[in-house]
């Protein structure tokens, strides 16, 4: 028996898959000199069918993506907070991996173009995998799960044309006055970052913190660069789309080959509990921040990425994370758009990667074992030999723990299809103003020129007004100046 190592797969003599050797790899076996190729011939059949099947179902969003190992150190302490073992001491170091993803592309799209871009963090900690899945953004477009389908399917290609339409995307977002907020981010400075190393990333949710005496904590997650933001501007982002659609993809690799590690400083934002219920916006709606003046970020960790996959469709394109993965100490929040993620990304990575999809290397728990009652299924390894597929058992296998992962929250009320609850400051339009009047003239000037370029482009006049609508509730003097932009497009 071969002793398992990293050279046993790619050195010696070429095998089939089933390990026979194979005699000719540059000749198919035919019926006689210039005759039919054989049927017979297993190692043709083999490689063409393994070529025809090697790849798996993009992801429906987040398709172009990067990533790469790295460690998160703990800075501060934060046990006050949380009883999360990997957040348990001052300089305790837990393995990483990293994802970066623009959202609404295919695999095959250019990584510079206007777009959010994911961070989707893995830590391979003590207790099982805690996956943080965020954008380079606070706030996203939408703040219920029940109109994400509507939403990525007007960012995507049109069933008649083929091609994204601006038609679509503005009729949309003209409907949708809560994407005013990160549309506005989306088409400013920060909307097509440099690289993947001069860009923030956030958990964009709240989550829930809770402490060993079972005080619960609301956080907010932001990944600070300590590269600095750097951004390209729509010309500039468009050139290198054209010239080098793998940018930021190669940007992250040669940067971890050369020793320049990539770091980010974690800060958190922390909302006692009970606060939550008179804060001035709802702290459970993903199109709003939480003011620094009302909750300080407070610095509790640095994140370093230093070791590049070996195979992106290993460990890249089959890494599936998902909100669902939480680890003791930290839980979901009330948040809508939170709630529908936690079913709907463990659903896509079943049906895109397999049932087993956790048991590849790259999703594997690193310091745990995953015991559980799961078996058979595409891609089943046979880990659990003899042992019981069932539980309770007498045979000593594993037993639930009793433990709750994040504290129970009250909810009272009837059933029924209801929209969240209302908080005195909360409107569509309010925060998109703040943010659109912290920006300098150069800045607004290039937010006015982004959003009037693609809205120029809307074939009916309504779609267009409603649309600039939007950002005149949000501050005045924005809507002028887009409206203005607009109709000199248009003519």
């Amino acid at each position: 028996m071969p002793v398992q190592g990293e050279d046993i797969y790619t050195t010696g003599p070429l095998t089939t898959e089933s390990g026979a050797p194979v005699a000719d790899n540059q000749n198919g076996e035919t019926a006689g000199v210039g005759g039919p190729v054989l049927i017979q011939d297993q190692s043709l059949i083999e490689k063409l069918a393994h070529f025809n099947r090697e790849r798996i179902p993009e992801r429906v969003v987040h398709a172009r993506g990067a990533g790469a190992y790295g460690t998160f150190t703990v800075t501060a302490d934060v046990t006050r907070y949380t009883r999360a073992d990997f957040l348990s001491e001052v300089g305790k170091q837990t393995e990483t991996f990293l994802r970066f993803s623009t959202v609404a592309g295919s695999l095959g799209s250019a990584d510079t173009v206007r777009d959010p871009r994911g961070f989707s963090l893995k830590f391979y900690t003590e207790e099982g995998n805690y996956d943080l899945v965020g954008n380079n953004t606070p706030v996203f477009f939408i703040k219920d799960a029940i109109k994400f389908p509507d939403f990525i399917h007007t960012q995507k290609r049109d069933p008649y044309t083929g091609s994204q339409e601006a038609d679509n995307v503005w009729d949309f977002w003209g409907l949708s006055p809560e994407a005013t907020h990160q549309v506005t981010w989306l088409f400013g400075d920060r909307g097509i970052p440099a690289s993947y190393r001069h860009m923030n990333g956030y958990g964009s949710h709240t989550f829930q913190w809770n402490n060993a005496d079972g005080e619960t904590f609301w956080v907010k997650y932001h990944f600070k660069t300590d590269q600095g933001i750097k951004s390209f501007t729509q010309a500039e982002g468009d050139r290198i789309a054209g010239e080098d659609p793998d940018f930021h993809q190669r940007d992250l690799r040669e940067a971890i080959e050369r020793g320049d590690f990539p770091t980010w400083t974690l800060q958190v934002q922390i909302m006692p509990a009970d606060e939550a219920a008179h804060y001035r916006f709802n702290p459970f709606d993903l199109t709003k921040v939480w003011p620094h003046e009302d909750y300080p970020p407070i610095e509790i960790g640095k994140l370093e990425l230093n070791r590049n996959p070996d195979n992106i469709f290993a460990e890249v394109e089959q890494a599936v994370f998902s909100p669902a993965h939480f680890v003791p100490g930290i839980g979901p929040s009330p948040d809508k758009m939170l709630q529908g993620r936690l079913f709907a990304y463990g659903d896509a990575h079943r049906y895109r990667v397999g049932i087993n999809a956790d048991h590849l290397p790259v999703n594997r728990p690193r310091a745990t074992v995953a015991r559980t009652y799961g078996r058979d299924g595409y891609a089943y390894d046979g880990r659990h030999g003899r042992a019981k597929n069932y539980e309770p058992n007498s045979f000593g296998g594993p037993q639930q723990s009793g433990a709750a992962l994040w504290q129970s929250t009250a909810v009272s009320g009837v059933t029924g299809t209801h929209e969240a609850p209302t908080h005195a400051e909360d409107n569509d339009f309010v925060q998109a103003g703040n943010l659109y009047r912290l920006m300098s003239e150069e800045e607004k000037e290039r937010l006015i020129a982004n959003l009037a370029g693609f809205i120029a482009k809307v074939s009916r006049d309504d779609i267009a007004e409603r649309a600039i609508n939007n950002f005149r509730q949000a501050d005045a003097d924005y809507g002028k100046r887009l409206d203005a932009a607009v109709q000199a497009l248009r003519g």
